[in-house]
């Protein structure tokens, strides 16, 4: 299963982003082969609206079945839940430490956007 991770940088030691829509990078981790691809988002950085919505399709075009981010709004939320993408908040840390966290458990799938819109 590939893993998207939001992230500040295009590294897997750099912080994750703690919004999804307007993350400048996602992190995708692949778990069958142990590899990383950063994913540009930049493009949604400074949209004036639906930022959460095209970030939710470039994790879709990505082939992930799971998002790791600090946060998720209703519409992003909708969107992933609708692809049938897991959602998964993280409260910091680096991006290769979220997915050591979601890989041994500790990660609680979230049933609902935990941010209003425009976070």
């Amino acid at each position: 299963m590939k893993i998207a991770i939001s992230a500040e940088t295009s590294s897997p030691d750099g912080a994750v982003d703690p919004r999804f829509g307007r993350a400048k990078y996602f992190q995708v981790f692949d778990d069958a082969t142990g590899s990383w691809e950063a994913v540009d988002n930049t493009q949604n950085l400074q949209a004036t609206q639906g930022a959460g919505i095209q970030s939710a399709a470039n994790v879709v075009n990505a082939g992930c079945g799971a998002l790791i981010s600090g946060h998720c709004g209703p519409k992003a939320y909708t969107a992933l839940s609708f692809a049938g993408i897991a959602v998964y908040t993280v409260p910091g840390g680096t991006v290769r430490e979220a997915v050591d966290s979601l890989k041994q458990g500790r990660l609680t799938r979230t049933g609902s956007a935990d941010v209003d819109g425009h976070w």
